[in-house]
């Protein structure tokens, strides 16, 4: 079984994810043909829709239009700060997410179902695709993940807006009475979760981990244990089109199309690893 990681990254992520995913087909690499797509926050987005067959270079050339349904956020002072406090009073997953569940749950942020409506216009497709799915959250209250797929009885766009809703940023998801956060709050990738795959390829925005969020280099070599793995982040290129802030939508574009570039530096150990 084949598996295609995708990880967070705000925007930016999004735009970067498309870039390499559109840049790896045209060089004969069909990532789209993943056995299982596991996807966190802006990997959600990109997993959502590729599951459901979406065409890469029109999803990439998507990414390149003005961002116009999208709403500018950054992490402020005052929310890094409060973030940071949080993991430094955590010493497991589980606590690392109650703490940043009550940052989310105690800051002012747009509405919901606005920014619902934001999470809608970004997948064409609304409903659960065939292919093998998951899509991470975390519990705002109890700080446990969750895996959410076509089996869990949640709607795709609340399974998505879960996984995106950063803590002090945007508002937690309610789903069946609970509250949800950002799945990039327990690990940026869960690449925990294509534990049963032969071939993983990871595509990470973010790699680094933070005390007991488990950081991508430390989760694919658990993998490395018993499959073949494949980690791709940004390059320096890719980074300096990213900048500083990977919630602001005027920076995907050029995450985009740095992604498409990089892509044909990555390609031949992606092929041989795609193709074992």
């Amino acid at each position: 079984m084949r598996a295609l990681v995708l990880g967070g990254g705000g925007l930016t992520g999004i735009g970067w994810e498309w870039g390499m995913i559109a840049g790896l087909v045209a060089a004969g690499i069909d990532l789209t043909a993943a056995d299982l797509i596991v996807g966190t926050s802006a990997g959600s987005v990109v997993g959502a829709q590729l599951a459901a067959e979406a065409d890469p270079q029109e999803r990439y050339t998507f990414q390149l239009r003005p961002p116009d349904s999208e709403l500018a956020a950054r992490m402020r002072p005052l929310t890094t700060a409060r973030w940071g406090w949080a993991i430094l009073r955590s010493r497991d997953a589980g606590r690392t997410g109650r703490n940043l569940g009550r940052v989310a749950l105690t800051t002012r942020t747009v509405p919901e179902s606005v920014r619902r409506e934001v999470i809608a216009s970004r997948l064409p497709v609304k409903i659960w695709p065939e292919r093998a799915l998951l899509i991470t959250a975390v519990d705002a209250d109890s700080g446990e993940r969750a895996v959410f797929d076509r089996n869990s009885g949640v709607e795709l766009v609340d399974a998505v807006a879960a996984s995106c809703a950063v803590p002090g940023v945007w508002p937690p998801v309610t789903i069946d009475g609970r509250r949800y956060i950002d799945g990039g709050v327990r690990s940026a990738a869960n690449a925990d979760l294509a534990a049963d795959a032969g071939v993983v390829v990871i595509l990470a925005p973010i790699v680094r981990g933070f005390g007991p969020i488990t950081s991508v280099a430390r989760q694919a070599a658990a993998l490395r244990t018993r499959a073949r793995v494949e980690v791709v982040q940004p390059d320096a290129a890719a980074l300096r089109a990213i900048g500083h802030n990977v919630l602001d939508p005027s920076r995907r574009p050029g995450a985009a199309r740095a992604g498409r570039a990089q892509a044909a530096a990555e390609a031949a150990r992606i092929r041989e690893a795609w193709s074992a």
